[in-house]
């Protein structure tokens, strides 16, 4: 499971400070492996510095 799948996967549950503490270190990861700020920015990020985004989107590309 990469880091996007694991952010949306624990975004979509709720718990104590175990879920918190492990949401946040996803979201830190994210942030820093993208060089953005926020989680948004660095979901948008990641899914387009994937492999499997570069196939199924090449909304970045011009012609």
């Amino acid at each position: 499971m990469d880091l996007v799948e694991q952010y949306e996967a624990l975004h979509a549950e709720s718990g104590g400070e175990e879920y918190r503490r492990r949401l946040d270190g996803v979201s830190s990861t994210l942030r820093v492996f993208t060089g953005t700020r926020g989680i948004d920015s660095a979901l948008m990020a990641a899914r387009h510095q994937t492999p499997v985004a570069h196939r199924a989107d090449n909304s970045l590309l011009t012609s």
